[in-house]
């Protein structure tokens, strides 16, 4: 699994770091999960290496599994996506 290291700067948190390495502040468990011996640092000083890990490519079909709640099946959920695709082509 690649990855790389991050040199904090003074002031760095964790979920700015996130944000700044994955784009997203939601990822913050991946660094906390790469860097447990950290996890007592809230506010980083000048110097601290942080593993961020490589994300792995999420398939389309598992986003759309996380966005389909359970109760409804995907043939529902893609007829309503044609349905909306419709109505904006006839606007």
């Amino acid at each position: 699994m690649g990855g790389y290291y991050y040199t904090t700067k003074q002031g760095d948190m964790w979920d700015q770091i996130a944000y700044e390495v994955y784009g997203d502040e939601y990822q913050v468990k991946l660094l906390y999960e790469a860097n447990f011996e950290l996890l007592d640092i809230y506010i980083f000083d000048d110097g601290y290496q942080i593993w961020c890990p490589e994300i792995e490519d999420v398939e389309d079909e598992d986003i759309e599994a996380e966005i389909v709640p359970e109760w409804r099946d995907d043939e529902d959920f893609d007829d309503d996506i044609e349905d909306d695709e419709e109505e904006s082509d006839e606007e």
